[in-house]
């Protein structure tokens, strides 16, 4: 894997640490400030299902992380590129279910991260 596409695989890995960190421990304090859009009642009965949604934004940083320490170049690859098309799909869900920005935070770097995979 070249150091372009490390290097955007490791700054997605990095965000997911810090949406599951949001969602698992701060969705009642930060999370009326980030989501103005949703009604700040739901935060604190909606807390054990982004705690939920934080542990799976974990599962995809820690493969992420995974692939970049794997020794075979082309495994590395494509251990990358699956985690990185679980964060393209699960960006484009959210900008159409939940708010569209996800699609510039989430789905934009992974599709970044994938071209980088294979044109870098």
């Amino acid at each position: 894997m070249s150091i372009i596409a490390s290097v955007i695989v490791a700054v997605i890995a990095l965000l997911h640490l810090y949406i599951m960190w949001f969602e698992m421990f701060k969705w009642t304090s930060r999370g009326p400030k980030i989501f103005k859009q949703f009604p700040a009642d739901l935060f604190e009965p909606t807390k054990t299902m982004a705690a939920n949604q934080g542990l799976y934004n974990g599962f995809l940083a820690a493969g992420l992380i995974w692939s970049l320490f794997i020794a075979d170049p082309v495994w590395q690859v494509k251990v990358a590129c699956c985690f990185l098309l679980f964060v393209l799909v699960a960006g484009i869900y959210g900008a159409a279910t939940a708010a569209r920005n996800i699609l510039f935070v989430q789905a934009v770097p992974a599709a970044a991260g994938l071209l980088s995979l294979y044109f870098v």
